[in-house]
């Protein structure tokens, strides 16, 4: 499953793959699987990145569109 939000917040905040992959500490091809939504995404992933973001894992994924 593939996640837009993620993907258009990563562009939006003007952060490349390769930033956001050590960001995490993963390979920047596991990240990019990820967001094109050919492996999901490990829950400790989505936190780190709703941290990073300043936003609710739910809206990271598309269930809500409030940020917070």
């Amino acid at each position: 499953m593939k996640f837009q939000r993620i993907h258009d917040l990563r562009i939006d905040n003007d952060i490349s793959i390769k930033d956001i992959s050590e960001y995490l500490k993963i390979h920047r091809d596991v990240y990019s699987r990820y967001e094109k939504g050919s492996r999901d995404f490990p829950i400790d992933i989505l936190i780190k990145l709703a941290d990073y973001y300043g936003c609710s894992i739910d809206y990271l994924i598309g269930r809500t569109n409030t940020k917070k």
